[in-house]
């Protein structure tokens, strides 16, 4: 059996809203978008978030994601104007990486081995 990698579907009250966000503070491309199912997805690299129209409060989610060329990564997305929680840096656990939250509260962890 051979698994890939995970697609998350985060709820937002906008999808296309959502999907613009995503374009213009990290740097994906918005890939499709269905009106009848109120779903769409945005990816960069291998990389793919679905996004679902939802309206009931929920909790924020925590995301890690590898990345090859972090440094690059880091500066498209200051030059972007993304919500960096956690500045570029080495940490205690052995990881390269920086921390963003998006307009939904949604932490991503962008990291590489030290």
């Amino acid at each position: 059996m051979s698994l890939s990698q995970a697609t998350p579907e985060l709820p937002v009250p906008d999808v296309k809203a959502a999907q613009i966000y995503y374009r213009d503070k990290f740097g994906f491309e918005i890939g499709w978008y269905s009106e009848a199912g109120k779903i769409g997805a945005v990816s960069l690299g291998d990389c793919a978030v679905f996004f679902r129209e939802a309206h009931e409060k929920h909790s924020p989610s925590t995301f890690w994601v590898y990345c090859e060329d972090l440094d690059a990564a880091h500066a498209n997305m200051v030059q972007r104007g993304a919500n960096i929680t956690e500045k570029l840096g080495v940490k205690a656990w052995g990881l390269r990486q920086f921390t963003i939250v998006d307009h939904c509260s949604n932490t991503f962890y962008f990291f590489h081995d030290a």
